[in-house]
């Protein structure tokens, strides 16, 4: 009786998991059958209607409140639901991705598309050799590693898969067309990364994820862990890493940006300082949220404010 009951239970999970699936799915066809432009402002107003009526709206709220203590509550409303907004266009944005990247360094006027540090992603082409490539969720980085392969930059990418293993499937299927190499996160995807690296490869991976069990910083004044992932291959390969984001500009268009190398901290034996990498990290993704707040995705659990912080 109770095995007939879990397979019940099972059941009825992967019929929601199913049926949560199916209706995203039509909502992206939906939007399909309309221009480009006119679906990514409809997707950013449904957003702000609606992720404002969910619990993850007061997560944010609290999110704010602890990272900008200086700014009002109008002005912490308002940054919430362009933060919901942007969850929207990038929702309608992964249907038109493919007209949405349209840069071309041959033309004299700027698309859609801008980019910023060209010679940057030239010099990593020309000049193979390990590296690692890091961003957070700001604006439409899912554009970042369609960049590195319009550029022909052979760069193997970590993502976490949705949890709903139908939603999983067709955003593994769709990145894998566009963005080269993926990794999806197990336990197992470090050696994956790892072996890219030691081939004389680049990877790309996010750092400004929730990590239960990492490495002691700050974030906004704030205590988190952060994944030691990154910090450990520097250390293992002696690889070069560089800073890039994606920033939304006026008219649904786009910057996406590779900064210079970034110079690892050691210590005074000259090895590397993992606590010390992984604080530059956070201050580097710090420093892109502060320029544009409405373009992170503060619904994230970044600080677990829900165990350490009072709502």
């Amino acid at each position: 009786m109770k095995l007939f009951i879990t397979r019940i239970v099972l059941a009825l999970r992967h019929f929601q998991q199913w049926l949560v699936a199916q209706v995203m799915f039509g909502f992206l066809n939906f939007l399909k059958l309309f221009p480009a432009d006119g679906a990514i402002r409809f997707a950013d107003r449904m957003m702000r209607r609606l992720g404002r009526l969910t619990s993850r709206h007061r997560l944010m709220l609290t999110n704010l409140r602890n990272a900008f203590p200086e700014k009002s509550e109008a002005e912490i409303e308002e940054i919430a639901l362009a933060s919901w907004g942007n969850m929207g266009r990038l929702a309608a944005e992964y249907v038109f991705l493919d007209q949405l990247f349209d840069y071309d360094p041959e033309k004299s006027e700027p698309g859609r598309v801008e980019v910023s540090g060209v010679p940057i992603f030239l010099d990593l082409r020309d000049n193979p050799r390990p590296f690692i490539v890091f961003t957070g969720h700001t604006a439409n980085f899912e554009l970042l590693p369609v960049a590195g392969a319009a550029f022909g930059l052979d760069v193997t990418v970590l993502f976490r898969p949705p949890n709903n293993p139908y939603v999983a499937k067709m955003v593994f299927d769709f990145r894998s067309a566009r963005m080269g190499k993926l990794v999806p996160s197990h336990a197992g995807s470090s050696f994956a990364l790892a072996r890219q690296l030691e081939a004389g490869q680049g990877v790309g991976v996010l750092v400004d994820q929730k990590f239960r069990k990492g490495l002691k910083g700050t974030f906004f004044g704030l205590d988190v862990k952060t994944n030691p992932l990154l910090p450990k291959l520097v250390r293992q390969f002696d690889c070069e890493v560089y800073p890039a984001r994606c920033i939304r500009l006026p008219g649904n268009r786009y910057r996406l940006e590779i900064e210079p190398r970034l110079d690892m901290p050691r210590d005074a034996k000259g090895n590397l300082d993992l606590p010390a990498a992984a604080q530059l990290l956070n201050d580097k993704v710090e420093s892109w949220v502060r320029e544009y707040p409405e373009q992170w995705l503060w619904y994230h659990d970044r600080w677990q404010i829900k165990q350490t912080l009072a709502p």
